[in-house]
């Protein structure tokens, strides 16, 4: 019976010749080129420079890949160090979302100071880029059928009311999973949203960056608990045991998904921590007064120096 149902979709959307184009790279572009027109319109309000956004961009992107896959790499070595060809088949899936903010942060940092910006300021500008650009990413996720939760029935998945597509493609080999994509996809949307709404607040600068990460990692927190595919390592079990209480309110209606080794989910412990420091920079930004402009205050234009005279 589950043959008259499943009609999976095919991750290659175009081949030409020994040249594959997947939906993944095709979404994963389409991202990057929303979230960039987002921020140069939003910059030209704020008084950056549409150029310094573009190659902003070309920066961090690169540096972005470079390092969501070193991050994957690293916490798979087991499997990478005998299958070395594969570390650069991105197509497959395989980025780590906290190890490209890494990479992206550290070199968008690099680059904004050589352009004489304040990072925050650009931060505030791009921080809805980003979350729209996870958002869609996702379904990259889901074309792949990664980056799902584990075993549901298919009645389960028509109860949420999904459209056909969905249940289908979360049938792999037989089996259902939860569509864990879609939930992270929907939460992001919603902060989307958020960050939009918190422009017209004009909170301090900086504060719709560190809203960005409070948001994504509270999401992610709990999302995670339910795949299957977490980055995990073997940790303490007092930290094991903080965790686990802090997901048990998911345990009322969902199952934890299964982890093939460790006991701590790497993306879980990194979301609380970027949460919690999130938080606390808001709050201790403000408290010691260093939060001084708001976010649509305009930086004053750079003084010219006079020129001076040659005497002979």
């Amino acid at each position: 019976m589950l043959s008259s149902y499943f009609a999976a979709i095919n991750p290659v959307a175009l081949e030409l010749g020994p040249l594959k184009i997947h939906w993944y790279g095709i979404i994963m572009g389409s991202a990057v080129l929303l979230g960039l027109l987002l921020a140069v319109r939003e910059g030209k309000r704020r008084g950056v420079k549409e150029d310094d956004l573009i190659d902003l961009v070309f920066w961090v992107i690169p540096a972005a890949i470079i390092g969501a896959r070193l991050y994957y790499v690293l916490f798979e070595w087991s499997y990478y160090k005998d299958h070395p060809s594969e570390i650069i088949a991105i197509w497959n899936g395989g980025l780590a979302i906290h190890g490209g903010l890494i990479g992206a942060i550290v070199v968008g940092y690099w680059y904004v100071k050589r352009k004489n910006v304040a990072f925050l300021k650009v931060a505030d500008i791009i921080a809805p880029s980003i979350i729209l650009g996870q958002a869609i990413g996702r379904w990259g996720n889901f074309l792949n059928q990664e980056a799902h939760g584990g075993e549901v029935g298919r009645a389960f998945l028509e109860h949420l009311h999904l459209p056909r597509f969905i249940i289908d493609q979360m049938q792999i080999n037989g089996t259902y999973y939860h569509p864990t994509f879609l939930y992270e996809s929907l939460w992001n949307l919603a902060g989307f949203v958020l960050l939009l709404f918190m422009r017209r607040w004009n909170p301090k600068r900086g504060e719709i960056f560190f809203t960005y990460f409070a948001w994504y990692s509270l999401g992610r927190f709990f999302i995670e608990g339910l795949r299957t595919d977490s980055l995990t390592f073997t940790g303490p079990g007092w930290l094991e045991s903080i965790l686990n209480a802090l997901w048990s309110p998911m345990k009322v209606v969902f199952k934890a998904g299964a982890m093939d080794s460790g006991n701590i989910r790497v993306a879980q412990l990194i979301s609380l921590l970027l949460m919690l420091g999130a938080i606390f920079m808001i709050i201790w930004r403000r408290a010691k007064g260093i939060a001084k402009e708001s976010y649509q205050d305009r930086d004053p234009e750079p003084k010219l120096e006079p020129e001076q005279s040659i005497e002979g």
